[in-house]
């Protein structure tokens, strides 16, 4: 239970707290927020009961948000990358007994730059959700 609390505070109490101290500045300025989830949400595995269930609490929260905050001009994305080269995914092979191959998967710069494209579009669209994920499955 220890465990399941740190998960939960690192990815859903955490970005709560973080919204919530800037949301008046958020809706003033109509802003907009970006939630970067996982794609656990869609593909949970075995082992992964407490960062899935983390992971849906933060889409329940952002889809709330959204609904709540959508009348003040304020957009909320989620974004939900698939695997990515980064330090966590070359533990998460260790500790599953794969090889890291970085190469194979997404890259950080493919997340940002998806991201920047979804912020960055006229006020006339929003993007909701955003999944993606390598192109090379292994």
């Amino acid at each position: 239970m220890e465990e399941f609390g740190k998960v939960l505070d690192v990815n859903l109490v955490a970005p709560f707290a973080l919204t919530k101290h800037l949301l008046a500045d958020i809706c003033a300025s109509k802003g907009q927020i970006v939630f970067v989830n996982s794609s656990v949400v869609n593909h949970p595995a075995a082992g992964t009961i407490q960062y899935a269930a983390s992971k849906h609490a933060l889409k329940g929260m952002a889809d709330g948000l959204r609904q709540e905050l959508n009348a003040f001009g304020v957009r909320v994305i989620s974004v939900y990358p698939g695997r990515t080269a980064t330090p966590l995914q070359a533990s998460l092979c260790e500790a599953e007994g794969k090889e890291y191959r970085a190469n194979e998967l997404l890259q950080p710069e493919d997340v940002a730059a998806i991201v920047v494209r979804a912020v960055q579009l006229p006020r006339t669209a929003e993007v909701t959700d955003i999944m993606i994920r390598p192109a090379v499955r292994s």
